[in-house]
């Protein structure tokens, strides 16, 4: 499971999904978001600007990341 430090007091979804380098930009993360194809916490979210906050976890393509402080 990778891991994403917090730097503030939440990151949002898109910039989580670019900061664990598992899209390539924005633009990607945008679309895969819309498109279904990212849980939070088990459930399908399709919010970009989602605030994600410490202990949270996202799953994209067989990738687990956790949101740490």
């Amino acid at each position: 499971m990778m891991e994403i430090k917090l730097r503030e007091e939440y990151i949002k979804l898109g910039q989580a999904l670019k900061a664990a380098g598992v899209v390539e930009d924005g633009v990607e993360a945008k679309y895969v978001i819309q498109e279904g194809q990212v849980k939070v916490n088990q459930e399908v979210d399709t919010r970009r600007g989602r605030k994600l906050y410490e202990g949270d976890v996202i799953s994209f393509e067989g990738n687990e990341i956790k949101i740490v402080r």
